[in-house]
């Protein structure tokens, strides 16, 4: 069972796993270092304990204790009682839900391990914001898609903003990296996959006809989608075997990027075979 510590110090070193969340390139470098992610809110942090995770320790205020009662019973981390003042002091914003755990990463697929057995992947390259990998990972989960593969210098889904806007999915989901983003789709394409790039370019297919095209498709289907601004590399467009496209009105030009990937990964799922 978790020791319960009440803190009423901002400064107290037993709470630095917790010390300024809100700056992301520290925190990339400290939770590197330190073999650790950051979980926020109840559900969130129940998810990483049942996915195995092992808590480092937790940082509630008193309210939210009894909701995770469950993970606290069973963990022998530390449980650090603070006000809800101190903690919007200790992280540097407003803990809205009230809890925060810390926890250890580990790997928990190899991109071999993703790729084997699966008949529709989304697979992202270099996507820099938190919250749109997050939101990538939600929506490829959702709609029932099997798993997730990042280019080398994509944002870490397990940073706090990515688990959050995951909701926890990424703890279910399966993903990893590629191990090299020169060659990593060929791989896909020497396994049997179907590469589709996502693009607003005119010469594009548009989505709903390839949708048409795909009904009944044996062939399972890797769905690229690219960086926020400029969209994918000239290097992973020219090694896609389809190039897709949402139609656009009123003069928009395209959409967010984690908005493309859950349209089409809607379109697209209903349309190939499982």
């Amino acid at each position: 069972m978790a020791e319960f510590i009440e803190i009423d110090d901002a400064a107290d070193p037993r709470l630095r796993d917790y010390f300024g969340l809100r700056e992301a390139s520290l925190r990339r470098s400290i939770e590197t270092e330190q073999g650790m992610f950051i979980a926020e809110g109840e559900k969130i942090i129940l998810r990483a304990a049942e996915a195995g995770f092992q808590a480092r320790s937790f940082m509630v205020s008193p309210r939210w204790v009894a909701g995770l009662k469950p993970v606290l019973d069973a963990s022998d981390a530390p449980c650090y009682i603070v006000a809800e003042p101190l903690a919007e002091a200790i992280t540097g914003f407003h803990v809205h839900r009230g809890a925060l755990a810390s926890f250890l990463r580990k790997t928990t697929w190899t991109p071999e391990q993703v790729i084997d057995g699966a008949q529709r992947l989304v697979v992202a390259e270099d996507i820099v914001d938190h919250t749109n990998v997050g939101a990538i990972i939600r929506s490829t989960a959702a709609l029932g898609w099997d798993g997730l593969l990042l280019a080398p210098h994509a944002a870490d889904p397990l940073y706090r903003r990515a688990i959050k806007t995951s909701m926890g999915a990424v703890f279910a989901l399966p993903w990893a990296r590629l191990a090299s983003w020169s060659d990593g789709l060929a791989d896909l394409q020497s396994r049997g996959f179907t590469v589709i790039a996502l693009s607003p370019r005119d010469d594009a297919i548009p989505l709903a006809a390839l949708a048409r095209q795909l009904a009944g498709n044996p062939r399972p289907i890797a769905l690229l989608v690219g960086t926020e601004g400029a969209g994918l590399s000239d290097h992973w467009m020219n090694q896609a075997d389809i190039i897709a496209r949402i139609p656009m009105w009123a003069g928009v030009d395209s959409l967010n990027v984690a908005a493309a990937t859950a349209i089409a990964c809607y379109a697209l799922g209903a349309a190939s075979k499982r």
